[in-house]
């Protein structure tokens, strides 16, 4: 098939509204895409979603000749990881716990999608739940999650019933009524809003406990984005997240993190909770691990009959994907001799201050300027401005970067990404930014 037919073809059987470009997989090189119908080359700030590591086609792994062997391999078959085990699902697991383990979390469960990994951690809780409540002589089932408002934790079952960004993503849909907590979020200057946040965080403490109280015994978790993603790129302060573990562990509840887009690096730490001090007992992972589930353990041993002891309990028929995992081995290995950890600090640093010299610049258009490592954004006066922003750094700039929230444009390039390309990307932006108006 010609690249020119790729939308046409598609749209006989699916919906295509997606970016007006076909993507060539083999010219495409790190942080710049390729449209294989004209040639044009585009810088990627936004990295499928926020879930390419690498970017595209990293040496590392296109001049490995034994990874590229061994991805063939078990590309040509796809086993049950669940019970049926490879020398390579063990190389990819030993890999993880070694790359970005926790030995508090030494627990894992693995399975292909983010929106399954939360909803499995999930029900690691309601189980967790129902079974100490059992241990203390209690009758309540256990069946709530407290959450917060702006939150994403897809569109699954149950994770529907805790999304609540755009309605259009789970209206009509059959939800459960839990408990929605006030988000409190983070605004910059700090000093100019710490009244405010102060009081937020305040009713939105107020409002877990009085649930609580309200509901004794049948909440198994709190869950939260340490950053909230599709929200909004809202950042929460770690004390106010602390506070949210503290009550969950205080009221004999687990507390539990949507790492799907804040871990493994971007931040500049293996996972956000860690470079903010938070303990959680089980985190949701996946997006740039390329592949989903979840760790956990702390509080979840005090079970001991717990998801994780208990054959079938929560199972998947693949178990994750051995070629997903094959290539996330590789892609693990190269965050560690490249050290990509750190390279996440440095260049999120000097992206951040880049965007801060862009608000001086454009103090009517640019403001909230906040990130930690690379996972960056700004705010913009409104979602028109937004996105006629983002339509022209894509037109005229050749550069893709993605919007969030009612008027956010955030910032999501590869944990490879160099210090030039980060300053076209920003420099793309200030051009546009300076004819917008």
């Amino acid at each position: 098939m010609r690249p020119n037919d790729v939308h046409d073809s598609l749209r006989a059987h699916v919906l295509v509204d997606g970016y007006d470009m076909v993507l060539d997989t083999a010219a495409s090189q790190g942080s710049w895409l390729v449209d294989a119908r004209t040639g044009d080359r585009y810088l990627d700030v936004f990295t499928f979603y926020a879930s390419s590591p690498l970017g595209m086609n990293h040496p590392d792994l296109l001049e490995d000749e034994d990874f590229r062997a061994t991805l063939l391999e078990v590309a040509m078959n796809k086993p049950a990881n669940s019970d049926v085990y490879t020398v390579e699902m063990a190389r990819f697991v030993d890999t993880l716990a070694r790359v970005l383990g926790d030995d508090a979390l030494p627990h894992y469960f693995f399975i292909e999608g983010g929106a399954a990994a939360v909803e499995n951690a999930l029900k690691v809780a309601f189980d967790w739940k129902s079974r100490h409540n059992a241990m203390h002589g209690r009758a309540a089932a256990g069946s709530q999650v407290m959450h917060l408002k702006g939150a994403f934790h897809g569109r699954s079952g149950y994770t529907m019933s805790l999304t609540n960004t755009d309605p259009a993503k789970v209206a009509k849909f059959p939800k459960f009524d839990w408990p929605r907590l006030t988000t409190p979020i983070v605004r910059h200057p700090l000093a100019d809003h710490a009244d405010d946040l102060a009081r937020q965080e305040a009713i939105a403490l107020a409002e877990a406990r009085d649930a609580f109280a309200r509901y004794p015994h049948d909440i198994a978790c709190i869950i939260a984005e340490p950053i909230q993603g599709e929200g909004g790129d809202n950042h929460l302060r770690p004390e106010f997240l602390r506070a949210l573990q503290d009550i969950a562990h205080a009221n004999d509840a687990l507390f539990v993190l949507d790492e799907v887009q804040t871990g493994a690096v971007i931040t500049g730490h293996a996972w956000a909770h860690q470079g903010m001090g938070l303990e959680p007992d089980v985190i949701a992972f996946g997006k740039k691990l390329q592949v989903c589930g979840v760790m956990a353990g702390r509080r979840v041993d005090e079970v001991p009959d717990n998801v994780f002891n208990v054959s079938s309990r929560i199972n998947s028929t693949w178990g994750g994907n051995l070629t997903d995992m094959v290539r996330a081995r590789r892609i693990l290995e190269v965050v560690e001799s490249r050290d990509l950890i750190t390279n996440a600090k440095v260049q999120g640093e000097h992206l951040l201050g880049r965007l801060l010299d862009l608000a001086e610049r454009h103090p009517d258009l640019v403001s909230n300027v906040r990130g930690r490592g690379l996972l960056c954004a700004v705010d913009m006066p409104d979602g028109d401005t937004r996105d006629r922003v983002t339509t022209r750094l894509m037109a005229e700039e050749k550069v893709m970067m993605l919007g969030c929230g009612t008027h956010t444009l955030r910032f999501r390039p590869s944990l490879a990404v160099t210090a030039e390309e980060l300053d076209t990307a920003v420099d793309a932006l200030d051009r546009v930014l300076s004819t917008v108006r």
